[in-house]
């Protein structure tokens, strides 16, 4: 399956536009350059006081559909 590498640095003022429901989507660089617009929904469980900071893994179908997003270690 294809995959990206993504490191996502997204401070908390930031995400508020998406809980005050003015985006429902980020848009991230993979680190080949490839640009990722990513449902925010799928950064819920990586959210932390600061935001989201991190290198995550995105595996996706050969059409496009997300499979699983992982914070790497």
């Amino acid at each position: 399956m294809p995959w990206l590498e993504l490191d996502i640095a997204l401070p908390a003022d930031r995400l508020q536009t998406v809980y005050r429901g003015q985006a429902n989507r980020v848009l991230v660089t993979s680190r080949d350059g490839r640009r990722v617009s990513l449902p925010a929904h799928y950064l819920r469980p990586f959210v932390g006081q600061a935001g989201v900071y991190g290198r995550f893994f995105l595996e996706f179908t050969a059409e496009g559909k997300l499979l699983s997003l992982r914070r790497r270690d």
